[in-house]
């Protein structure tokens, strides 16, 4: 798994070595990229036991346990896997048989290696939180190979406990288990970072140059968060905030014309607002006929870009008397995408190369 992310051409240094002494690989400094996961099929086990998984984290699912299990295992374990394979099915990478973020992944950690290739003690990985391939799993791999210090890097701009800080939580546990542990460090959030603003900025004033029409209404929109986790004083929220102003100033776009707003709500608390679909719902109702959507907090097209942006908020859109329509792709495994990620990697890497 993951042979292209190999560095070539390293040799340690063993001329110390006694002629009788193991040969164990060191020297080696890892990067390890973590996304959130996708399941490994859209068929009922595969999906329920990703949801299982997923649903069963005390970071995403703060209710108490009590409460929560039993809903969990009776009612939403039971009903939610068919419906969302369903979804998958529409954005399903059928030529290599896995979700597309799992594509996309695979590929950003490509790109980076072959960025970093003049430094062979480098090897790149990534991994998932959530189903394949696992965070141990890829940690203790690099281990393996020599990689005495790693670099974690969560695939998320803005911090969250549910995303960057659960990702955090399985490659800790996965260090607790090991006995000698690998020096490690991880990149913070990137909300701000010149790189990743200026990234953003180009792709929009790339997909809008694209297009057929001008947008009169540009919506920034970022996965929601219950309510509550902001008032516990998750930074989540006041850093999508930011990452949508700075844009908009890079791109000196109208303030009257630019929306941040949240999307993927589950349940029935309050989730952070303005809602999305609401507000694609009422700026069609209003009379806008051309919108375009971009969401800056996904690293990676996925279900909620690819299944809920570009389908459900188009069909809700069009439906209320909206004309046109468009969708800014995530930076994905694109030239800027991999150019934020490389100057990250390179910045948090100081110091070890």
């Amino acid at each position: 798994m993951n042979e292209m992310t190999r560095a070539s051409g390293f040799k340690a240094d063993k001329s110390s070595w006694p002629a009788d002494h193991p040969d164990v690989k060191h020297g080696r400094i890892g990067v390890l990229l973590l996304n959130l996961g996708t399941p490994d099929g859209t068929s009922y086990w595969p999906m329920r036991r990703y949801l299982h998984e997923f649903l069963s984290d005390r970071r995403v699912i703060e209710v108490p346990r009590w409460i929560w299990w039993p809903l969990l295992n009776l009612v939403i374990l039971t009903t939610r896997p068919s419906r969302k394979g369903k979804d998958y099915e529409t954005i399903w990478n059928k030529e290599l048989d896995e979700g597309p973020l799992k594509t996309i992944t695979r590929n950003q950690a490509s790109a980076l290696a072959e960025r970093l290739a003049s430094h062979p003690e480098i090897m790149v990985d990534w991994a998932m939180r959530y189903a394949n391939p696992s965070t141990e799993s890829r940690l203790n791999y690099l281990q393996e190979q020599g990689c005495e210090k790693i670099l974690l890097l969560p695939l998320y701009p803005q911090y969250a406990a549910a995303t960057s800080g659960t990702a955090c939580d399985q490659a800790f546990r996965a260090l607790m288990k090991l006995r000698w542990q690998p020096a490690v460090r991880v990149a913070p959030r990137y909300h701000d970072d010149p790189a990743y603003i200026d990234a953003i900025a180009r792709s929009i004033e790339r997909h809008l140059a694209s297009l057929d029409f001008k947008p009169e209404k540009l919506i920034a929109t970022f996965h929601g968060m219950p309510q509550e986790y902001l008032d516990k004083g998750d930074p989540y929220h006041c850093q999508c905030q930011k990452t949508s102003r700075l844009v908009r100033e890079r791109l000196g776009y109208p303030k009257e014309d630019w929306l941040t707003t949240f999307q993927s709500r589950f349940g029935n608390d309050p989730w952070l607002k303005p809602y999305t679909d609401h507000t694609v719902e009422r700026l069609a109702k209003e009379g806008v006929k051309k919108l375009t959507l971009v969401a800056p907090g996904f690293s990676a097209d996925c279900l909620e870009t690819l299944e809920e942006l570009e389908g459900e908020n188009r069909e809700i859109f069009e439906h209320n008397g909206g004309e046109k329509f468009s969708y800014v792709p995530a930076l994905n495994d694109s030239d800027l995408g991999i150019e934020v990620i490389e100057a990250i990697v390179r910045r948090e890497l100081m110091g070890w190369i």
